[in-house]
C-alpha cells in the first residue's frame, strides 16, 4: 500500500464528527476513512482539558497503528485541548483540527453582532480566545454554552419538543441582541441545524465549519503528495467505544449506511485497542 492509499483517521467524542466525515466523503470520494467515536466518554465538553488531551493522544496512537496517514480531530473540544500538543508530539503526522468559524461570521455580519454556541471547554480554551482576538476586533461576539445538548443528540433526540425548548432558551437572548450569524462550535450541533434554523428564521446565517475542514484536508493531502487518485477497494472502517448497534443506528439516521461498526476497547492503562 502506498502512502496515498493509506486511510484518513477521524475521531470525535461520539457521532458529531460524522457531520465532518460526510463532508470529507463528498469532497474526497477516493479516500478510505477510519472513524472512531468515543461514545463511552461522551460528552467531552464538561471534562477537563487534561482528560480530553489524554483521550486524544490514545485515540491518535490507535488510529496511527491502523495506518492512518493524517488525523482529523472532528471535535472542537478535543481540538482545543490537544491539537497543539499532538502536533508537537507527532511532528511527521499531518493534523487537521476544528476551530469555531468566527472569521467567516465576522466577514458576513451586517449588524456587527454574531453568536457562537459551543461547549464550556471550547470557550475556556486559548484557541478560542486567540481566534476572537484575531478576527473579531470590531464585532461583538456573543458566546453561549449548551450544556446537555450533545447528550440529547447522542440519545437520538434530534427534533423533539425538549430539544427545541433547550435551543430556544439559548438562542433567544442572541436573537434579542440582533445577531445575524451563528457559528456552530461543536460538530454535534449541525445534526440539529434544522431546528436551529427554524428558531432563528431566514435572517440569521448558520455557519457549519465541516465543508471548510474538508477543503483544508484536501489542501494538506495535495501539499504532502498523499491524496489518493484512484478508487480503493478498502472499505471505510467505523469504531466506537460504546454500543456498536446504537452507533450504527445513528449513522443510518445521518445518511451513512452500508457500513459496519466495530467496538474499540479502552484498556486499564488508558490505551485504546481497535480490532
Amino acid at each position: 500500500m502506498t502512502a496515498a492509499q493509506r486511510p484518513i483517521g477521524i475521531f470525535d467524542s461520539g457521532i458529531g464528527g460524522l457531520t465532518v466525515t460526510a463532508a470529507i466523503k463528498q469532497a474526497l470520494p477516493m479516500e478510505c476513512l477510519l472513524y472512531f467515536g468515543d461514545t463511552l466518554h461522551v460528552p467531552y465538553g464538561p471534562r477537563s482539558l487534561e482528560e480530553v488531551r489524554a483521550f486524544s493522544f490514545a485515540i491518535t496512537e490507535a488510529l496511527l497503528d491502523q495506518g492512518a496517514k493524517v488525523i482529523v480531530i472532528a471535535c472542537n473540544t478535543a481540538s482545543a485541548a490537544a491539537l497543539r500538543s499532538l502536533r508537537e508530539a507527532y511532528p511527521d503526522v499531518p493534523f487537521v483540527g476544528m476551530e469555531p468559524a468566527v472569521k467567516p461570521a465576522v466577514e458576513h455580519t451586517r449588524s456587527g453582532v454574531v453568536g457562537v454556541i459551543a461547549t464550556v471547554a471550547t470557550f475556556q480554551s486559548a484557541l478560542y480566545a486567540t481566534i476572537v482576538e484575531r478576527f473579531a476586533k470590531d464585532v461583538t461576539v456573543l458566546r453561549q454554552p449548551c450544556p446537555g445538548l450533545v447528550k440529547q443528540i447522542e440519545n437520538g433526540d434530534f427534533d423533539t419538543p425538549e430539544t427545541e425548548t433547550m435551543l430556544r432558551g439559548w438562542l433567544q437572548p442572541m436573537m434579542d441582541a440582533n445577531i445575524d450569524a451563528l457559528v456552530l462550535g461543536c460538530t454535534h450541533y449541525p445534526i440539529v441545524r434544522p431546528v436551529i434554523e427554524r428558531i432563528l428564521g431566514p435572517t440569521v446565517r448558520v455557519i457549519d465549519p465541516a465543508p471548510a475542514i474538508a477543503r483544508q484536508l484536501q489542501r494538506i493531502l495535495d501539499r504532502d503528495g498523499i491524496r489518493n487518485s484512484q478508487l480503493t477497494n478498502e472499505p471505510d472502517l467505523y469504531f466506537t467505544s460504546g454500543d456498536p448497534t446504537s452507533f450504527l443506528r445513528m449513522m443510518e439516521r445521518l445518511g451513512l449506511d452500508g457500513f459496519d461498526v466495530a467496538q474499540g476497547k479502552w484498556e486499564n492503562d488508558g490505551t485504546l485497542t481497535l480490532p
